[in-house]
């Protein structure tokens, strides 16, 4: 069933440690009531998707996946269909 832990914290640093430490990283989510507080966890927190005062928000538009060993690759967006494409660069000289 789900799971939450509340942890005491003295800084950020400390709670982007203790995030990051494990070796998976599929989603986090950060609740807060300063949107700058917000903004530092999403972009330190190690997780393909980091939800702010909610949790599990999908959308098939946006790239779903994990880091670490939570995952390999995106599901959603460009970046799923990309996924399935070999791209390939073919030079032609018409001279």
């Amino acid at each position: 069933g789900p799971v939450i832990s509340a942890l005491p914290f003295d800084s950020l640093d400390e709670v982007v440690t203790r995030a990051n430490a494990t070796p998976y990283g599929l989603a986090a989510g950060v609740f807060t009531t300063h949107l700058g507080t917000a903004h530092k966890l999403a972009h330190r927190l190690r997780a393909g998707s980091v939800w702010v005062n909610m949790y599990h928000a999908i959308d098939p538009a946006v790239p779903f996946g994990g880091v670490k060993m939570s995952g390999y690759g995106r599901e959603g967006g460009t970046e799923h269909m990309e996924e399935y494409l070999d791209t390939k660069a073919i030079w032609i000289n018409t001279d």
